[in-house]
């Protein structure tokens, strides 16, 4: 029986050495992308070392390749992953009805806050981390984080407008414009944060953005 155009393609990707352990192929690739989560959001993309991602989850050297055609590739299979966890994270945060919509906005900014803390400032957001190598990574990363950024203002900017219906923010505010801003300063503040180890440049942030909503 000939081989499909699917199966050439993974004969193809699987370019590395198998691991001698026997694992399930899915579970070892979702760990190699959490661990390279943890890493990039800590270290940025160039500073990453494969090595130490690959040491994380007990797969030799000589196998990345079986998972992932490059490191840019790899990268990319990251930032998809962490898309995907901020989106639902915002999603939690913002389309809570049980709160008002600005004090959803509060409630995210705590639950980061906490996060930090958690991690002992060592974590970053990995949109931040990536913007800051942007000059030096592969065309298609500034794309992502472009698309990612709109994608986190398009879900602020749609609680914005309840805060509008709720009479939280004035009914002339322009709510993309704002939630445009809050991003801006949002990746300052992480980045602070981290510099301090210490939530403070996150409340000050927070705090100056909502005392300068219009009302």
């Amino acid at each position: 029986m000939g081989m499909t155009q699917s199966s050439v393609s993974s004969v193809k990707r699987r370019r590395g050495r198998p691991p001698k352990v026997p694992r399930n192929d899915q579970d070892t690739r979702a760990a190699l992308i959490q661990s390279g989560t943890e890493v990039l959001t800590e270290q940025g993309f160039l500073a990453a070392g494969i090595d130490g991602i690959l040491r994380r989850v007990g797969v030799p050297k000589g196998s990345f390749y079986y998972y992932f055609e490059s490191k840019e590739a790899f990268g990319r299979a990251v930032m998809a992953h962490y898309g995907a966890y901020f989106a639902h994270k915002l999603d939690r945060h913002l389309l809570n009805d049980a709160l008002s919509p600005l004090a959803r906005v509060e409630a995210f900014v705590e639950d980061a806050q906490a996060g930090m803390a958690r991690h002992d400032f060592r974590r970053g957001c990995l949109v931040g981390n990536l913007g800051q190598e942007v000059g030096s990574l592969p065309e298609a990363y500034r794309q992502w984080l472009r698309e990612t950024l709109e994608d986190w203002q398009w879900r602020l900017a749609r609680c914005l407008e309840e805060a509008k219906g709720a009479g939280e923010l004035a009914a002339s505010a322009d709510g993309d414009r704002l939630a445009e801003a809050f991003w801006i300063g949002w990746e300052g503040a992480v980045m602070r944060a981290r510099l301090e180890r210490s939530v403070r440049p996150m409340e000050v942030f927070l705090q100056c953005y909502l005392e300068g909503l219009p009302r």
